[in-house]
């Protein structure tokens, strides 16, 4: 009988192996540059032509090799990097496997120069679709350069599908970017078909991401410094209006390594969760570092995948340490010096130019109240008016408070239990130290602060206020729920019957009280108050979905407070309303002390800021 199996040749095989690491020019950059990297490379020069296609030559100044490593290095599996399986759960290089360079001197033609600092004379080898056609001594400085020519050259098949060189010099700048971002102490140049596309020096992390992602971005981006027992979380985290329609700027590295994991970019969400819109990406660059023992990198043969000993326990920290900037609001000027004692409204009323029309927030003398006094009695008295209008206006003023009827009913936000709390030495907030313009369409406020133009979309800050006080409720402890005069007979999947079985006690603490009545039927008996009068069923339904998907305890708050989003949505005045002063003034106040006040709970911006250069240039001045 005839044999059917037989063994590749090592030809064969090799190319199988150059088809696993080598898809394209970026990945033979990628390749050869976490190997300068892992030679204790300072300063890295890039260069490429045509895409990679024709050229690509890597330079560093790493410790180089002897001529008897740098034979040993175009064998497969040959590395430094480890020695036992035990170095495979310990690693800290960036390349470990040993396959990188006999894959590409495979499929090109290559040249590998190198010199240790202990010798005189470096070693310069030449291989040739795997072969090594010559080997001799060269003068170079300490350090390796390796050459790939042609690549491709031997399988026509992989060649027909590369791009155009612009394409392919595109991923090889885009990887590089993303390299470069996690060094800031490593020189990088980058330079193609002849022109150098750009130099980094060494610095820090702000500077090179001022160099590579601009310096617009990198003004709104800020340190993230956070520690939780063995991991710690650091980098940056923008603000949430520098978003982009994909994650191409969501950098997330373990260990140095640059990664694309599902964990951390869902971690990274949902610490941003209420503050972007659905289908918008922030821009963060993050470093997670915890013991090597605690990931696996060697999952895929490009390294972009990991697996984590302890999943759940590493996507809860990293979205707690970007929380602990976003929580901040950093990006809200905060504590103002403010000179008298009341708050500002320069009307459009009889009052005049700056002054005050009818129903004006009477402020005493500042010489018998000090600023935090006066501030309370302002408060108090703007509470006492803070009452919707029957109807709204599309106006573009403030009609006097006194002229404004009471409504029926009770006001969309309910008054803060307390004054608002002031700054260090009794300064208010951002947002009570505004000077009040107008109003514009009945639903923007613009407000001036120092020499910038301020709007401020009023059912955005209301939305953001009310989901704040819902969520403060949640976290006191369970949510308040309201009996149903007859419970209602759901019937669910058996999947959601079985989410319902496993996170019944998160349940009732959001305030489902569920009781089984057989198979994958359950009576609805209690339903939280807030989703009184709502849709509460499909509510649920979605909760469950959620609480599948993800399958953690710490769904049960993302769920949760995406409930709280629409809830907050709805229990506020929407579209259009004339506001008086005094509810302005309530309204400044409560998102002075709400957290994240510079977006709503759907990630929409709650202002937006115009400088006078950027209005006087509108007007050709």
């Amino acid at each position: 009988m005839s044999v059917t199996i037989r063994i590749l040749p090592e030809q064969i095989t090799n190319k199988i192996a150059a088809g696993e690491v080598v898809e394209r020019p970026a990945s033979v950059v990628k390749e050869l540059v976490e190997n300068a990297l892992d030679a204790g490379g300072s300063d890295i020069t890039v260069e490429i032509e045509s895409g990679g296609k024709r050229l690509i030559r890597v330079t560093d100044d790493g410790h180089g090799m002897s001529r008897e490593d740098a034979l040993l290095s175009l064998e497969r599996h040959a590395t430094s990097k480890i020695s036992t399986d035990g170095d495979l759960f310990t690693l800290t290089s960036l390349g470990f496997r040993g396959e990188a360079l006999p894959s590409i001197a495979s499929i090109s033609r290559l040249t590998l120069a190198t010199r240790v600092e202990e010798s005189i004379e470096g070693t310069e080898i030449y291989v040739e679709g795997g072969r090594v056609r010559e080997v001799k001594s060269c003068g170079m400085a300490r350090g390796t350069v390796i050459t790939v020519r042609n690549i491709f050259f031997n399988t026509p098949a992989r060649l027909k599908f590369l791009r155009s060189g612009d394409t392919e010099g595109g991923h090889v700048g885009e990887f590089l970017n993303r390299l470069a971002l996690s060094r800031p102490e490593v020189r990088f140049t980058f330079i193609s078909d002849g022109k150098v596309s750009f130099t980094l020096g060494k610095g820090g992390l702000k500077a090179r991401a001022a160099a590579l992602l601009g310096a617009k971005i990198a003004e709104g981006l800020y340190p993230v410094e956070f520690r939780e027992g063995e991991c710690t979380v650091s980098g940056l985290a923008g603000r949430p209006e520098a978003n982009r329609s994909t994650p191409g700027l969501v950098y997330t590295y373990i260990n140095g390594r640059f990664i694309r994991d599902r964990v951390v970019q869902h971690a990274v969400l949902q610490a941003y969760r209420t503050l972007l819109e659905r289908g918008r990406y922030p821009v963060v660059a993050l470093f997670i570092r915890l013991p090597p023992s605690e990931v696996d990198v060697n999952v895929h043969p490009t390294k972009h995948e990991v697996r984590f000993r302890n999943q759940g326990e590493v996507h809860d920290i990293i979205q707690r340490g970007v929380e602990s900037v976003l929580r901040g609001t950093p990006w809200v000027q905060k504590g103002f010096e403010v000179q008298g004692s009341g708050f500002k409204v320069q009307g459009l009323g009889s009052g005049g130019k700056g002054e005050m029309g009818d129903g004006a927030l009477p402020a005493p003398p500042a010489a018998e109240l000090s600023v935090s006094e006066a501030r309370r009695q302002s408060v108090r008295e703007s509470l006492a008016a803070y009452r919707p209008p029957q109807e709204p206006s599309p106006s573009f003023n403030f009609p006097p408070a006194s002229r404004v009827a009471p409504p029926e009913l009770p006001t969309a936000l309910p008054p803060p239990e307390s004054p608002p709390a002031a700054g260090a030495g009794g300064v208010p907030g951002f947002f009570s130290t505004l000077t009040v313009i107008g109003q514009f369409h009945a639903s923007y406020l613009l407000c001036q602060e120092g020499e910038n133009l301020l709007l401020i979309d009023q059912h955005a800050a209301h939305e953001r206020v009310a989901f704040e006080r819902l969520r403060s409720q949640l976290r006191s402890g369970k949510v308040a729920s309201q009996g149903l005069l007859f419970p209602e007979t759901v019937e669910f999947t058996f999947g959601e019957a079985a989410a319902i079985r496993e996170h019944r006690e998160e349940l009732e603490r959001l305030g489902f009280d569920l009781e089984p009545f057989g198979g994958a039927t359950w009576l609805l008996k209690e339903i939280p108050c807030l989703l009184s009068g709502g849709e509460s069923v499909p509510t649920l339904r979605d909760i469950l979905e959620e609480l599948r998907g993800v399958g953690r305890s710490r769904a049960f708050s993302d769920v949760a407070e995406e409930t709280l989003t629409t809830i907050a949505c709805h229990s506020v005045v929407r579209g259009k309303r004339i506001l008086s002063r005094p509810e302005i003034a309530a309204l400044f106040a409560q998102m002075d002390e709400a957290g994240f006040a510079a977006n709503c709970p759907h990630g929409r911006p709650v202002y937006k800021s115009l400088s006078l250069g950027e209005i006087e240039k509108m007007f050709k001045r």
